[in-house]
């Protein structure tokens, strides 16, 4: 998706970027409701699902974007949408930022703090990246792969403490 709606809306037979975006963090749901009970899930839990929920949307906002045979259609469908904000800004402008989804998992990696600090700076660092604070090219990239870092070594640290 780094590569432009010239890329998206190119792909055949389908959008298969936000087929796998959607997959995605539908596969996550599970795994966020199973965190340990502990007070950081009270803000955890409610705002990762809220962020989930906004990646939905958006991908299927961009599946109806993609699905139109021509920019004029797209540029028609885009004046409409952003003319409802309760649709924009939830779905095209939360969504895709992807803000509240980091800081529900920063939030949800502190139930780890005792076991495995290193794991939440990665997390916290990822965070930052996303969140524009410290630019970087292909920020999605780094900042997503710093994510799966940072919870593959709690996920790791916490498996060997079982």
């Amino acid at each position: 998706m780094s590569k432009g709606n010239d890329f998206v809306y190119a792909q055949e037979p389908i959008d298969f970027a936000h087929w796998f975006l959607l997959v995605g963090v539908v596969l996550l749901i599970p795994q966020v409701v199973s965190f340990p009970k502990k007070i950081y899930n009270l803000f955890g839990i409610p705002l990762t699902l809220i962020g989930i929920v906004c990646i939905i949307g958006m991908c299927v906002l961009d599946f109806i974007w993609w699905s139109f045979p021509t920019d004029e259609m797209r540029s028609d469908f885009t004046k409409h949408i952003s003319q409802v904000p309760s649709i924009w800004k939830t779905f095209m402008t939360i969504g895709p930022s992807s803000k509240i989804f980091n800081l529900g998992l920063l939030i949800l990696s502190l139930n780890y703090l005792k076991i495995e600090k290193v794991g939440i700076v990665f997390i916290l660092v990822a965070n930052l990246i996303l969140w524009h604070i410290i630019p970087l090219p292909f920020r999605l990239i780094f900042g997503y792969a710093l994510t799966l870092i940072g919870f593959s070594l709690i996920f790791i640290k916490s498996a060997k403490k079982v």
